[in-house]
C-alpha cells in the first residue's frame, strides 16, 4: 500500500497563500459587517480567509498522507457532501420529491407500459445494440476497397455525424410519414438515436480494426482462415481493447440523449420530471430528481465499462513471474 511524499514547507506555504487569496475573493466572510466590529471589514475578512485557508489546507495535507484509495474515498465524500449541501440550499420539498420517485424510476405502469427511468434504460439498450451492429457495417464499408460500399458507408457518416441528433428525430417522425412511413414516437426515437450513434461508433471500430497490425491477419490466412474468419476469430477481439472504452463513453452519452425523445411524447424519465413539475410548478425538485437518477445510472454503467476493460486488457499486463 503505497503512501503519498510529504510535501516541502514551501508548497504548504504556496498552497496556504493560494487558499488564503481565494477565500479572501470569494468573500465567504462577507456576512460580517462595520457594524458588528470595531475593526476595519478588511481586516476581519483577511483573518477569516486565513483561518480558513489554514484549515482547508490541513485537510488537504491530511489526505495527502492517506492511500490513493482512501483519498479517492475522501475526495468523493467531500464533493458529495458538497453537491447535496448546494441541492439544499434551495429548499427543496423531499417530500413531494419521494411521492414522485416511484413514477420517475419507472416503478408503476403507465397504462400497462413502462415509463420514467425504465423506458430510459429500455430505449438506451436497444439503441445502443443497434448503433453497435450499424456500426460495424459502416465501419467495414469504410475499410473496403469496393468504391460503393466506401461511397455508402462515408456519407451515411457524413450526414448522421454532420446534422444535431434532435434535427434526425424530426425528420424519421415528420417527414416519414410524409412518404407513406408512419411510425410511432418510440419507434423512431429509437432508430434516430441507432442511427446517429451508429455513425460515431462506426470511427471507434474502425479505429479498433486499424489499430491490429497487419501481421495478425497474415497469421490468420497463415493458418488457413479466410478473411472473414480472420476479422471475427483474430482482429476483432484484439480490437474490443481500443473499442469499449469509447464505445462505453458513446453509451453513457446516449442516455443522456435519450431524452430528445420525450419532445415527441414518450413517457421517459425527462418527459416526467418536466410532467411531474409543472403539475404543482416545483420544476427545481423534479429537474433535480431526474438529475440524480441519470448520473446514478450512469455510474453502474461506468463501474460495467471498467469490469469491461479490465477483461479484455488482460493481454496488455505484465506477467508476473513466481517468486
Amino acid at each position: 500500500m503505497a503512501f503519498q511524499r510529504p510535501i516541502s514547507l514551501r508548497q504548504g506555504a504556496a498552497a496556504f497563500a493560494v487558499l488564503t487569496v481565494a477565500f479572501a475573493l470569494a468573500d465567504l466572510t462577507g456576512l460580517v459587517t462595520t457594524a458588528e466590529l470595531d475593526e476595519p471589514v478588511w481586516a476581519i475578512r483577511l483573518g477569516l480567509a486565513a483561518a480558513a485557508g489554514a484549515i482547508t489546507l490541513m485537510g488537504m495535507l491530511a489526505l495527502h498522507l492517506m492511500p490513493f484509495r482512501h483519498q479517492v474515498a475522501a475526495c468523493w465524500a467531500v464533493l458529495v457532501a458538497a453537491f447535496l449541501l448546494f441541492f439544499h440550499s434551495f429548499d427543496l420539498s423531499y417530500a413531494f420529491i419521494w411521492d414522485r420517485a416511484p413514477f420517475l424510476l419507472g416503478l408503476r405502469l403507465q397504462g400497462g407500459f413502462v415509463q420514467g427511468a425504465a423506458m430510459t434504460l429500455f430505449v438506451s439498450l436497444v439503441s445502443i445494440t443497434a448503433a453497435v451492429l450499424i456500426a460495424l457495417v459502416a465501419a467495414l464499408g469504410r475499410l473496403s476497397k469496393s468504391g460503393l460500399a466506401f461511397g455508402l458507408a462515408t456519407f451515411y457518416v457524413s450526414f448522421f455525424r454532420g446534422t444535431p441528433l434532435l434535427l434526425q428525430v424530426f425528420l424519421i417522425y415528420l417527414g416519414l410519414p410524409q412518404l407513406g412511413l408512419t411510425l410511432d414516437a418510440l419507434t423512431a426515437g429509437i432508430i434516430a438515436l441507432s442511427l446517429c450513434y451508429g455513425a460515431y461508433t462506426a470511427e471507434i471500430f474502425r479505429a479498433g480494426i486499424l489499430s491490429v497490425p497487419g501481421g495478425q491477419r497474415d497469421a490468420g490466412r497463415a493458418l488457413g482462415l479466410t478473411d472473414t474468419q480472420t476479422l471475427w476469430l483474430v482482429v476483432l477481439p484484439q480490437a474490443l481493447r481500443v473499442i469499449i472504452p469509447p464505445t462505453g463513453n458513446q453509451f453513457i452519452a446516449m442516455l443522456k440523449d435519450s431524452s430528445l425523445v420525450s419532445v415527441m411524447g414518450v413517457w421517459e424519465l425527462m418527459y416526467l420530471a418536466r410532467t411531474h413539475g409543472r403539475s404543482e410548478f416545483k420544476y427545481m425538485e423534479m429537474l433535480i430528481a431526474a438529475a440524480v437518477i441519470y448520473w446514478v445510472m450512469s455510474i453502474c454503467f461506468e463501474l460495467l465499462q471498467a469490469r469491461l476493460e479490465r477483461h479484455f486488457g488482460k493481454s496488455d499486463r505484465p506477467v508476473r513471474s513466481p517468486a
